[in-house]
């Protein structure tokens, strides 16, 4: 399940709409030695060369390091899809389509990274040793923007508690000007945060690593935004002080490139302040803000500038929806409405706005309004009229809008069909199939998909499930349930589409477990109201009480032995699976991988969003800290994790297995050396996978 054949399966051709309404594309099912970039015509499916193959191949196989490989998609393309932005082994390339050659930016000893090319293809921007520069390819000469970067001081990079819980993993740290004459950068001051440290096992005298990491109730880094002109250097920093703020979670420039729309955030998370700022200026002037006090609010990707208006996502009434509002603020209607949730675009939930073709008054979206496990495509008025479904087929659909709001690229799959691409008209019409999937390749396997219900809990809510049966099932059989939960707010795992657990839930299977999946209420994304029922004990009674009743519920089937049931999960999925294991007596056995285990250890943003700080929350951090609770543990457990977990740190587990130790309970672990919170090596991947089967061979079956 680790092989390129399988890697392969749901390889989709890289694409990105150009201007003149013709995609670019890059066709992994075209075979290596053909493999090129393509222009893709949406009208009639013709395919013509984006460059030429041959002088290109030959630009590429003369890159130092990349002699022998293949054309692979961009890291980021400029407006006009004429340059494709590259990094390799710390240096910043750029392949110029119109000459079909591959330039070197940047040759130096240190690392480049964070690149980003000018809308107009003109220049490049990328950070050195936590500086800003700017490159003119035209001129090659490259300049210097900031000379303050240090340890503890970064300018257009982000810290790790940025990149990680506002910015979704992308270390997005400064956005080029429409015009590409300047830049809005973060410079961000860690100096006043903890310190992680973590050892190597080599060399000899083993190497310290550190992280600046703030824990929960802790120091925060220090963000401000700086604006700089490119022909001048000249710097601008932006004046938010008539409001205090904790957090910058958004910078976005408006469409004119005169001004930048800035989003604060305070510390308990309860509000967000938009300001717009006068880039000749620096003058930030408030223009609204959303807020709950009483829970959180979320940032989003859902902003999108109109002529005289802008669309933002919210959750005011309840439930995920897009409000309209005139520049200066003013609400002026809520666009989409009902007791169901527009996508919020997020690192878990990819979506929201799919674009807005204001010319012809039609707004495009994601949203759950048919089914909370599926995502279909909608159209709407801007006036919130006339809203209409585009895409038919159950499962979950992706988009993206053209340039004239006159066609959309479709990316659609269900839990049985691998995924494919097609172009649509913008009233839902198909086109063209970019890519189909390839179903041919599955059929040679025993492949079991999985079946979707929904599971009352005690109150009669019904939580989502999904259910897979090894092949051959009998129902006079009673077989044993591997129970895989991650459970975190607004963080489904039950979506009737191709996913990545498939195989090695298939692998299970195929031992002869059924594998049961299965969202308590919170986790589910219907709605906000459901979400802050962890509010203040995030990985407690609500989750709890919602998973119990589901395993009590299938425990009554005539084919589940009710005395080998297991379960399992991943960093939120690990938190979960202790606090399954220690708050009842429903699992015989369970595999926590790398869980936070004390929201002490864990970091301010996404655990404060809930939690709020351990200082104004005492009960709820004393509540929920599973070490506390290890001695009650019941079943056998695996703990893993990897030593270089830079997101949930080891001392998570490493608490836990303390108090299992003192309390005489017996266990498993697997300690895999510098291995980060999501494993990244296949030799790391398989033997985690061979030690999750070896456990329920031993522990369950």
């Amino acid at each position: 399940i680790y092989s390129e054949e399988r890697h392969a399966l749901a390889e989709l051709t890289k694409y990105q709409w150009m201007p003149d309404g013709m995609l670019l594309i890059l066709d992994p099912s075209i075979p290596v030695a053909d493999r090129t970039f393509e222009i893709f015509d949406p009208k009639d499916g013709k395919r013509t060369p984006a460059l030429n193959k041959g002088k290109a191949q030959i630009s590429l196989a003369s890159t130092p390091g990349k002699e022998g490989t293949t054309f692979t998609w961009p890291d980021m393309l400029d407006a006009s899809c004429k340059k494709g932005l590259y990094e390799w082994n710390g240096d910043v390339f750029v392949l110029d389509f119109n000459t079909s050659e591959f330039i070197r930016i940047t040759n130096t000893p240190d690392e480049e990274k964070c690149s980003r090319i000018s809308p107009d293809g003109k220049n490049i921007a990328y950070v050195r040793n936590n500086d800003l520069y700017s490159y003119n390819i035209e001129t090659k000469i490259e300049k210097r923007l900031t000379f303050d970067g240090s340890e503890t001081t970064l300018n257009g990079t982000l810290s790790w508690v940025y990149w990680e819980e506002v910015f979704d993993r992308e270390d997005l740290a400064y956005w080029w000007s429409p015009d590409g004459t300047s830049i809005a950068f973060f410079q961000t001051d860690e100096s006043q945060v903890s310190v992680m440290e973590f050892q190597d096992f080599q060399p000899a005298i083993p190497k310290i690593i550190k992280q600046r990491y703030p824990k929960t109730g802790g120091i925060n880094p220090s963000v401000k935004v700086g604006l700089v002109e490119i022909a001048t250097g000249k710097i601008r920093w932006i004046d938010l002080s008539s409001k205090p703020y904790e957090y910058l979670v958004r910078v976005k420039w408006l469409p004119d490139g005169k001004r930048l729309c800035l989003q604060t955030m305070n510390r308990s998370q309860t509000k967000i302040d938009m300001f717009f700022a006068d880039a000749a200026t620096g003058k930030a002037m408030w223009v609204m803000e959303e807020a709950d006090s009483t829970s959180w609010v979320r940032e989003n990707n859902d902003l999108v500038f109109l002529k005289n208006s802008f669309v933002w996502s919210s959750q005011r009434d309840g439930y995920t929806h897009l409000y309209r509002f005139s520049m200066d603020g003013k609400l002026i209607n809520q666009v989409t409405q009902g007791k169901w949730s527009v996508v919020m675009s997020s690192l878990y939930n990819p979506g929201g706005i799919v674009g807005i073709d204001e010319k012809n008054d039609w707004l495009y979206f994601q949203s759950l309004e048919k089914s909370s496990i599926e995502r279909h495509l909608y159209r709407i008025k801007l006036n919130g009229k006339s809203m209409e479904r585009l895409s038919k087929e159950d499962g979950v659909h992706h988009a993206a809008l053209s340039p004239d709001g006159k066609m959309y690229v479709e990316n659609y799959s269900d839990a049985k069909s691998l995924p494919r691409l097609t172009v649509h008209k913008n009233d839902g019409k198909v086109l063209q199939i970019l890519a189909s999937p390839r179903a041919e390749v599955l059929s040679q396997y025993s492949i079991q998909y999985p079946e979707f219900f929904t599971i009352p809990a005690k109150d009669g809510f019904p939580l989502p499930a999904q259910i897979l049966k090894p092949a051959n099932f009998d129902t006079t059989k009673k077989y044993p349930v591997i129970t895989f939960v991650y459970g975190g707010p607004n963080a489904p795992s039950v979506v009737n589409q191709m996913s990545r657990g498939l195989w090695l839930h298939n692998v299970f299977a195929s031992h002869g477990y059924i594998v049961l999946t299965v969202d308590n209420r919170s986790a589910t994304g219907i709605s906000k109201t459901l979400e802050k029922t962890v509010l203040k004990q995030q990985a407690s009674d609500g989750e709890l009480y919602d998973l119990v009743d589901a395993i009590q519920f299938m425990k009554k089937k005539s084919y589940v032995d009710p005395g080998r049931v297991g379960i399992y999960g991943w960093s939120g999925g690990g938190t979960f699976t202790l606090l399954a294991m220690t708050r009842s007596t429903e699992f015989k056995a369970g595999i926590s991988g790398a869980p936070v285990t004390n929201w002490d250890y864990y970091d301010t943003k996404y655990a404060e969003t809930t939690m709020k700080r351990p200082q104004d929350n005492p009960e709820g951090y004393a509540k929920t800290n599973l070490t506390t609770l290890a001695k009650n543990l019941h079943g056998r457990l695996m703990l893993v994790y990897g030593t270089y977990d830079d997101n949930v740190h080891p001392q998570n587990a490493q608490h836990f297995s303390n108090e299992l130790i003192k309390h005489g309970i017996l266990f498993d672990m697997m300690i895999y050396p510098m291995r980060k919170h999501g494993f990244i090596d296949k030799p790391a991947m398989i033997h985690r996978d061979k030690n999750m089967l070896q456990f329920w061979e031993e522990h369950l079956k």
